[in-house]
């Protein structure tokens, strides 16, 4: 026998004037100059916008987004604290490209080195983290590639710690983007660092090389990165209007392109959509050979969508499920999906999920139910 859906309808259409339907219209992202770039919401998962996004290219120091993201982790489990002494080592000392002029031998505050590094971008400061944690910056990248693999970062792949040129170093603009996120997500008391504006350490004051920073307030975070084979990189995020999105900007012309062609896609972004939280709807519905009438459903943990900005103020919501349900049910079993649609075309379906038990009734209460249901 076919089982078929049940239907129950939560919200109407909101009308506009003179009952005419709404009219969207999204244009297609801005044409940028550079060779890879993508646009990610931070919450809802879902790319905005994007070119040539999953092509490998040189990371450079967006490396140390990930540098970071280990040293976070060691803190949060135990094995490193911020009061750390970390000894710097000739090797660290003596790394080139941009610095935050730690002294070989000295010993500083794993604090310290952790700012020098995202905020001046220094790469004898993440070097010096490297050594701290796993003893050599190999060791460290082998940390690094398991931390990537967990969040999805199939096409990333670390040999070093600080960016500079490796023939084996790559990643790309999407897995960026990912990681991005998860430094968001993972460590809120953190992320702030990514938009302090300059750092002071051994009396050279170094300002941070993300001009949005200065142009944008809504923008606060996260790297910039440079050498001759990456190009310009520039992956930021920015929170207007309830919604974060997250950009990156791989191998640009400059400095002044990155940073223009950030804020274009991130406009584009915020001015032609939005995400919206899905509250836990929290809905009593019919069950049948059960000790009680309705069972409590609803979504499993916070769901956000991102669809064009005015759009779900219009949309009607449903509660579709699996059928007429029967007792007995568990608490967190699927019993069907929350439809969205829009003009008669589907937005989202969502899981529903039992927020309760429905125990077995009696015998004769479920012969009473059967007879019901027959007429």
């Amino acid at each position: 026998m076919k089982k078929i859906s049940t239907l129950l309808i939560l919200t109407g259409v909101v009308t506009t004037l003179n009952t005419q339907a709404a009219i969207f219209i999204t244009p297609k992202a801005p044409s940028i100059n550079t060779a890879a770039y993508t646009v990610l919401d931070h919450h809802s998962g879902v790319v905005i916008a994007s070119s040539n996004a999953d092509v490998k290219r040189s990371p450079a120091s967006l490396t140390k987004l990930m540098t970071a993201y280990v040293v976070f982790q060691l803190i949060k489990d135990g094995r490193a604290s911020l009061e750390d002494d970390v000894k710097i080592s000739e090797k660290a000392w003596k790394t080139g490209g941009s610095k935050s002029f730690i002294e070989v031998g000295k010993s500083i505050k794993l604090e310290v080195l952790l700012k020098g590094m995202i905020i001046q971008s220094g790469n004898d400061a993440a070097v010096a983290l490297a050594e701290h944690i796993a003893g050599t910056e190999g060791t460290f990248a082998t940390y690094m590639n398991e931390y990537a693999k967990e969040l999805g970062m199939n096409n990333t792949r670390f040999e070093n710690a600080s960016g500079l040129p490796h023939a084996e170093q790559y990643t790309t603009a999407a897995d960026t983007a990912l990681l991005a996120s998860a430094s968001i997500r993972d460590f809120p008391q953190f992320y702030p660092w990514y938009k302090q504006k300059e750092f002071t350490y051994h009396g050279i004051t170094q300002r941070n090389r993300n001009k949005l920073l200065w142009s944008d307030n809504t923008v606060d975070g996260l790297k910039t990165g440079f050498t001759e084979k990456a190009g310009y990189n520039l992956v930021a995020s920015a929170n207007r209007m309830n919604m974060r999105l997250i950009s990156v900007v791989l191998g640009s012309s400059g400095t002044a392109a990155r940073t223009n062609q950030t804020q274009k896609i991130l406009d584009y972004g915020f001015r032609f959509f939005e995400t919206i939280k899905i509250n836990n709807i929290n809905k009593e519905v019919p069950i049948s050979k059960s000790t009680k009438d309705t069972l409590k459903v609803g979504l499993l943990g916070e769901t956000y969508l991102t669809l064009n900005r005015g759009q779900f103020k219009l949309s009607k919501q449903a509660l579709a499920l699996n059928g007429t349900l029967s007792a007995p049910i568990k608490k967190g079993d699927a019993v069907g999906n929350l439809i969205i649609t829009f003009e008669e075309e589907e937005l989202s379906k969502l899981p529903l999920i039992a927020l309760e038990d429905a125990q077995e009734a009696g015998f004769f209460s479920r012969m009473i139910d059967v007879i019901k249901s027959f007429f």
